[in-house]
């Protein structure tokens, strides 16, 4: 069955391009494509879309305003379409904590050729919202990622070759890694917040576009009491402290004696991201070992999995999303069935593996 979109962009250069891409892609159907929030809700009488691809920044009705009432009234799968500039990524995190699935992010300037090149992660972010539970995101939004196509798809040895040597020895330092994409942004903000400022170190893959981890960071640090911060290079990992990557880059997991560091890097794109699950708790099991604990959450695709069964073996304690909470349970169905996670738990139980690490 045809997934049925619709888009809402007050830009009739992006309804057209839009249109047309999705309309040749297999299985999806634009239905309709309207100016403002407004027209979207008289079409929606008529036949109610299973996706919907929504700009931010309209007239007559902003699209966060839209989003939080079709969340209240009737969750549906919502791509945010948001431009790449400090406004739109504020507001674009705004969006996803009020209960969006992806950001797809377009630019100012030759927008047409960029939707163009773009394609792919369109159409794979609305097949992944189409079977997304948002169901379970509007409570949390109640209460309260990507990069561009590859022909080829790269694994940790891209950025972090494998090697034999076995992880350092236990320390009293613990460290705790996480990965997470579809839904993630909820779902780490309901972990986050859980947790009391005295907490063991942690370090966050979330696959979110260039200059959004930012806003996002910020978004999580006023609203926990641990410290939250985009990562830079060399950053120690802290005591109540919790580091995210900044989108565009990966980030890797270093030791220098007792003491944990990041390392943030450039490289190619890693199970198509950057930056990459795999990459982290690759160098996770390799800078830490016993020491780690390494939890896998909503998302989808296979990232972080291979990465995960490589904690595992090194000796972390390894913790995966269950399938009842997550949103998409794509990277936790992966990283269970390779045989790399030690248990899953419920989305509200994670926060006490984490303090765990502490004891």
């Amino acid at each position: 069955m045809s997934i049925k979109v619709m888009i809402v962009d007050d830009s009739a250069v992006v309804r057209q391009v839009l249109s047309g891409l999705l309309n040749a892609a297999p299985g999806i159907t634009v239905t309709h494509a309207v100016a403002n929030p407004l027209l979207a809700i008289e079409r929606m009488k008529v036949q109610w879309p299973d996706v919907i691809v929504l700009d931010v920044e309209m007239p007559k009705m902003d699209g966060i305003t839209f989003l939080r009432k079709l969340m209240v009234e009737h969750p549906t799968p919502v791509v945010i379409c948001s431009t790449l500039t400090e406004k739109g990524a504020q507001t674009s995190v705004e969006a996803l904590t009020a209960g969006a699935v992806a950001i797809i992010t377009k630019p100012r300037l030759d927008l047409k050729q960029f939707l163009h090149d773009s394609a792919d992660e369109l159409i794979s972010a609305v097949r992944a919202a189409a079977g997304a539970h948002v169901s379970k995101l509007a409570p949390r939004a109640l209460a309260s990622a990507a990069a561009p196509p590859v022909t080829a798809k790269l694994n940790a040895d891209a950025i972090l070759p494998p090697t034999d040597a076995r992880p350092m020895t236990a320390t009293t330092e613990r460290v705790v890694a996480i990965g997470t994409s579809t839904g993630g942004t909820q779902a780490l903000e309901e972990v986050l917040t859980a947790l009391p400022r005295v907490s063991p170190g942690i370090v966050v893959v979330q696959h979110m576009p260039e200059k959004f981890t930012a806003a996002f960071a910020a978004r999580l640090d006023s609203v926990c009491e641990v410290r939250v911060k985009e990562a830079e290079n060399n950053d120690r990992v802290l005591q109540g402290q919790v580091l995210i990557a900044p989108g565009g880059k990966h980030m890797l997991l270093r030791r220098t004696g007792a003491q944990y560091f990041v390392e943030v890097v450039d490289g190619p794109l890693v199970n198509r991201h950057r930056p990459s699950v795999d990459v982290l708790f690759r160098s996770a099991a390799r800078a830490a070992g016993a020491n780690a604990l390494g939890v896998i959450m909503t998302g989808m695709g296979d990232d972080g999995a291979a990465g995960m069964l490589e904690m595992h073996k090194a000796g972390a304690r390894t913790v995966a999303q269950d399938e009842a909470s997550c949103v998409v349970y794509g990277m936790p169905k992966e990283a269970v069935k390779r045989g790399g996670v030690e248990k899953s738990v419920p989305l509200n139980a994670i926060y006490r593996e984490i303090l765990q690490q502490l004891q």
